[in-house]
């Protein structure tokens, strides 16, 4: 049997909780600077969304520097400082595992972006007009 992508929709309310909470570790932590790093204190980072996996060991970090200027340099030094980040998020929520933390860039900003610009070409706009007058 193929297993179902895991979305907002089918996840449980406790992944998404937990994955809530590990969002809010991890943004106080880069708003109130506790990580000793000068890129990371350089940059205002947005922690958009964590994904949690099944088992609740693993936390997929989506995060976007803001306005999206050296994203790959932001990238590293979170991922330099990892550890860290799954010390802190162990510490401050009592699960039974402490969870692998992964850092990824959100590329949904990007994706809404180019949508966007999409939808306001000419000729689409020129179609979606004549859809509208159908009926």
């Amino acid at each position: 049997m193929a297993r179902q992508s895991a979305t907002p929709e089918n996840r449980s309310v406790r992944l998404l909780k937990v994955g809530e909470q590990v969002r809010h570790v991890i943004s106080e932590l880069l708003m109130r600077q506790m990580v000793h790093d000068d890129v990371l204190s350089a940059h205002t980072i947005s922690v958009t969304e964590v994904r949690m996996s099944p088992d609740l060991r693993h936390a997929t970090v989506f995060v976007k520097p803001l306005l999206g200027s050296d994203e790959e340099i932001v990238l590293k030094a979170l991922r330099t400082h990892t550890a860290y980040f799954q010390k802190e998020v162990a510490g401050k929520l009592k699960l039974k595992y402490a969870a692998k933390v992964k850092f990824l860039p959100d590329e949904s900003f990007d994706e809404a972006s180019r949508i966007d610009s999409l939808l306001n070409d000419p000729r689409v706009k020129r179609d979606l007009a004549e859809d509208g007058e159908d009926d």
